[in-house]
């Protein structure tokens, strides 16, 4: 009797456990990666400021040549 039960509730167990695990793995990698994508959002907004001040250096160059 008390094996029959313990087969019939270990797939159950096991799913929950799996559910749990992936919980705490998802809220320990959350932050993680939110930080990343911030980051690398700054990275861009910097490297975008540069290319910004390249184009006008080259038209400046651009029109001094032309003049």
């Amino acid at each position: 009797m008390c094996r029959a039960l313990l087969l019939k509730c270990s797939p159950y167990s096991t799913l929950f456990l799996g559910v749990a695990y992936r919980a705490k793995c998802y809220n320990y990698l959350q932050p993680r990666a939110e930080e990343e994508r911030r980051l690398a959002a700054k990275e861009k907004k910097k490297q975008g400021k540069w290319k910004h001040i390249e184009r006008e250096l080259a038209e400046a160059q651009d029109n001094s040549i032309r003049k």
